[in-house]
C-alpha cells in the first residue's frame, strides 16, 4: 500500500517563498514517476510539476522559472520548491505517484498567497 503526506503549505505573501514535502511510504519504487498537482477553488486539478525516477523534470508553463521539483529515493521523499509566489498559486497541492499503472494522492497541502 502506497501512502503520500504532504507538508510546508501555509500563508505567505506575494513574491514570498514556500517548500512542499511529500513523503511516501509503502513499496514505492525509485523509478516511478512523481509530482505535484493543485487544485483552486472552483477549478480542475492540474499539473505543476512532475520528476522521472531519473531525474528528468517537466513543468507547467506557469510556474516555469519560480517553482523547482526534486527528489530524494533514498528517503522516498519529493520536493517542490516554490519562488515568487503568486496570487494564482493560491491552491490545494497535492503528491502524486504513479506506478503499475495506478495514480496515488495524498491529501494535500493548502497554499495561501496574500497580496
Amino acid at each position: 500500500q502506497v501512502q503520500l503526506v504532504e507538508s510546508g503549505g501555509g500563508l505567505v505573501q506575494a513574491g514570498g517563498s514556500l517548500r512542499l514535502s511529500c513523503a511516501a511510504s509503502g513499496s514505492i519504487f525509485s523509478i516511478a514517476p512523481m509530482g505535484w498537482y493543485r487544485q483552486a477553488p472552483g477549478k480542475q486539478r492540474e499539473v505543476v510539476a512532475r520528476i522521472s525516477g531519473g531525474g528528468s523534470t517537466n513543468y507547467a508553463d506557469s510556474v516555469k522559472g519560480r517553482f523547482t521539483i526534486s527528489r530524494d529515493n533514498a528517503k522516498k521523499m519529493v520536493y517542490l520548491q516554490m519562488n515568487s509566489l503568486k496570487q494564482d498559486d493560491t491552491a490545494v497541492y497535492y503528491c502524486n505517484v504513479y506506478q503499475y499503472g495506478m495514480d496515488y494522492w495524498g491529501k494535500g497541502t493548502l497554499v495561501t498567497v496574500s497580496s
